[in-house]
């Protein structure tokens, strides 16, 4: 996971979920990623969590900032949005596999169900939505230019939300992911091919090329879309992650004394009222 301060009563409530539904807390791991050191942000995940394994790393923001292009929502261009590309890069060697978790997310299973599933020989393995308009994530001029669409020939490609993946990183190290979505964000910058941050290179390299897991692993889109942010409402079926992701964010709808139904069901693994103002203050 990603750690700073915007998103630190999330991180928070993350870790809390897990902890809560899992059969064996003490074999769990966390790898924390940040980009400028915050004190503050250190000791509060401590202090909350005395007995939580974890180790946090550095990620140098010019390492992509030169990189980004502008998108649709602020908030996809901060460049710890991007760490998850770097991942093999930044974590040790001995670190074969790892799920790879967003910020504004409770699961509400034991997350070892989600370790164990079966990778089939791929790099990522992730809930696909092949029921998505695929062609939306990219612009005309992708599609327009022959040599650009052709990406996708042989392949069957779903949109897949990366804030939900399990990764063998030894894989991605041997396949250069890095330095394919690198080569595409540079292709970005020339041509603006795609509109959406950080997820349109993760489409481009490994779209129908990863491994579908079940639906209940990924229940996303409950922040709304990416511009207004409007309340959703569950899908139908059995549910083990709760994902925020898009716009709304359930601590600043409930701060705001307008929350949507589905953030009550967030609300039970908010541990960081205590800290909001003193977190303000410093």
């Amino acid at each position: 996971m990603t750690l700073d301060s915007n998103y630190l009563r999330g991180t928070m409530a993350a870790v809390l979920s897990m902890l809560k539904h899992s059969t064996c807390p003490e074999n769990m791991e966390f790898h924390f990623l940040w980009a400028r050191f915050q004190p503050l942000v250190f000791f509060t995940i401590k202090s909350t969590f005395p007995y939580l394994k974890f180790k946090i790393y550095r990620f140098e923001s010019n390492r992509v900032r030169a990189k980004i292009s502008q998108s649709i929502r602020q908030a996809l261009d901060q460049p710890l949005n991007y760490a998850r590309i770097y991942l093999s890069d930044i974590i040790p060697g001995c670190v074969k596999r790892v799920i790879y978790l967003d910020s504004d997310l409770v699961v509400v299973d034991d997350i070892a169900k989600l370790w164990n599933v079966s990778l089939e020989g791929k790099v990522v393995a992730a809930p696909e939505y092949c029921g998505a308009n695929f062609t939306r994530y990219f612009t005309d001029v992708f599609w327009v230019e022959r040599e650009l669409a052709r990406t996708f020939e042989g392949r069957r490609p779903c949109y897949f939300n990366t804030g939900v993946m399990v990764v063998d990183v030894e894989k991605w190290r041997e396949g250069r992911y890095t330095q394919k979505m690198e080569e595409w964000m540079r292709v970005q910058k020339q041509k603006r091919i795609y509109h959406l941050g950080s997820l349109p290179p993760f489409l481009l390299a490994l779209a129908g090329n990863i491994t579908g897991i079940d639906h209940r692993w990924n229940q996303h889109g409950l922040g709304g879309d990416n511009v207004e942010g409007k309340c959703r409402s569950l899908h139908p079926g059995p549910i083990s992650l709760l994902h925020w992701s898009g716009k709304g964010k359930p601590w600043l709808r409930l701060d705001a004394r307008k929350p949507c139904p589905v953030d009550h069901l967030w609300a039970p693994y908010d541990l960081y009222r205590s800290y909001a103002h003193s977190l303000e203050e410093y």
